[in-house]
């Protein structure tokens, strides 16, 4: 990895002639000079919009007619460190790509107010700049890290006016009348707006955009579909190398799971939970670093995110050497009825709560059955008894965040009723600790979870993910066939 250009020697030492331009310590003049010149032009023109610059500007409507009259903030992000000189691949924020549908480092959405809404204008850094050097002496200048968008592309391709964020915090600091901004993601920006903004206002417009995503509009469904078909393909890959996981260890299923969604996608929507054996236990096992043995059971949790940062979240159980044992496959028959109960549940006009509660009765009556609980049903769920093996709840809503809408109050959320357009996750699972002793030895360490990324529609509900297979003998066949 290259390192950034650097003075040989200190600034000192220098001859004077080397530091005339005193922008650059150890860049001649003649060379500061030369690299200014001979460039070709190469600005876009005539750019199409990006697929969703129509939704977003519904989105910011919307979001404007919310709040009249005040100044809406809302950042992408910075660059964070990962050690030393390098840094994290940026992930703009939810809220700034919902309302823009750019991705951008450093970029700010500003809603003003105006007298019948409010004018919507996005701040960037403009190109790199060839007239002082940090195209190319920067370390994030444009022979670095790649071409920036100029403002007038942008333009094009977000339909709003884009302005030089590097005048923005000045803007901001002198500016009057109430303010809210989108707080944890920019500290400058944030650091601008001090004497300007309460905790209580900008929390109101976290909320207000959390509950925004609750129902996607079709751009986002027919996202979350394309999220959900990369996935099938994942699963697939992973299916067709178990051989070599079990030569290496989980990181080998990570990996390969790693390459379809860089390939068909912009990365993974959250750290791929690739749990082999006892490890399937651990609801949120990211270490992947066990070993994957025949005989046991890999639980793959995982999702594509879409390079406009739609994520799937699907999960599947699979038996490593191709066939469920016969105590495997009672188990994981259990959590399917389980699932096929909370999906039958999920329609407009039912409770959110509904389909947890339908497959947690399921489950609750397998656990009576098999006598790990003494009932009846009613009982163990009254006390909750079943979540020592059930543990979490069964879903949450999916979207441009794997837990999408997290800031969503209760009323609107897990207290609320579906609606056509929502998306969620219906998961249930059971999972036998290693060391439980209150279940037969022969229980312990078995960890079973399935999962489906469900939509709400006008009748009932589709199963985005209904390509990969759920029923035991049909993943089994599903799996011959992929390593056949």
């Amino acid at each position: 990895m290259a390192e950034e250009l650097t003075p040989e020697t200190p600034e000192e030492e220098q001859p004077i002639k080397q530091r005339k331009n005193g922008l650059y310590p150890g860049v001649s003049d003649e060379l500061a000079e030369n690299m200014t010149q001979g460039w070709a032009d190469t600005e876009l023109r005539d750019l199409e919009p990006v697929p969703q610059a129509g939704h977003a500007a519904a989105r910011r409507a919307a979001l404007s007619a919310r709040f009249p009259g005040e100044r809406l903030v809302v950042p992408a992000g910075n660059l964070k460190t990962r050690s030393n000189d390098t840094e994290y691949s940026f992930r703009a924020s939810t809220e700034y790509a919902y309302l823009t549908g750019d991705q951008t480092e450093d970029g700010v959405l500003v809603l003003e107010p105006t007298a019948d809404g409010h004018e919507a204008t996005v701040h960037l850094l403009p190109r790199s700049e060839r007239e002082n050097g940090e195209f190319w002496l920067s370390g994030q200048g444009e022979l670095w890290v790649g071409r920036r968008h100029s403002l007038a592309e942008a333009e094009q391709l977000l339909g709003l006016p884009a302005r030089d964020v590097r005048e923005l915090p000045e803007a901001l600091r002198e500016a009057t009348g109430p303010v809210r901004v989108v707080r944890g993601h920019d500290a400058g920006i944030e650091a601008a707006l001090t004497d300007k903004v309460t905790a209580e206002r900008d929390e109101e417009l976290r909320v207000v955009l959390s509950e925004a995503r609750l129902v996607k509009d079709d751009f986002e469904i027919g996202e979350l579909q394309r999220a959900c078909d990369s996935t099938t393909r994942g699963f697939e890959d992973v299916v067709r190398v178990l051989d070599k996981a079990q030569a290496t260890s989980e990181r080998y299923i990570e990996g390969t799971f790693f390459l379809r969604a860089r390939v068909e996608g912009n990365d993974v929507g959250y750290g791929s939970i690739c749990a082999s054996g006892p490890h399937a236990t651990t609801l949120h096992w990211v270490r992947n670093d066990g070993p994957v043995r025949s005989g046991d059971l890999l639980l793959l949790d995982a999702g594509v995110e879409t390079t406009t940062l739609y994520t799937a979240d699907v999960t599947r159980t699979l038996p490593v050497n191709g066939r469920y044992s016969d105590l495997q496959r009672k188990i994981y028959d259990a959590v399917y009825e389980a699932q096929e109960a909370g999906i039958a549940a999920v329609r407009p006009g039912a409770k959110y709560r509904d389909f947890h509660d339908a497959a947690q009765r399921v489950l609750a009556a397998k656990l009576v059955e098999w006598g790990l609980v003494e009932g009846p049903v009613e009982r163990v769920l009254e006390l909750g008894l079943q979540r020592r093996w059930t543990l979490h709840g069964t879903g949450h809503m999916l979207g441009m965040d794997v837990h999408d809408c997290a800031a969503a109050r209760t009323e609107s959320y897990v207290d609320s009723t579906l609606e056509p357009g929502m998306c969620l996750t219906v998961e249930p699972g059971l999972y036998f600790q290693a060391d439980d002793l209150t279940v037969p030895e022969e229980y312990r360490g078995i960890g079973v979870r399935i999962e489906d990324d469900i939509l709400v529609t006008e009748d009932g509900n589709r199963n985005l993910s209904a390509a990969l297979p759920r029923r035991s003998g049909e993943v089994e066949a599903w799996m011959a066939a992929l390593q056949g």
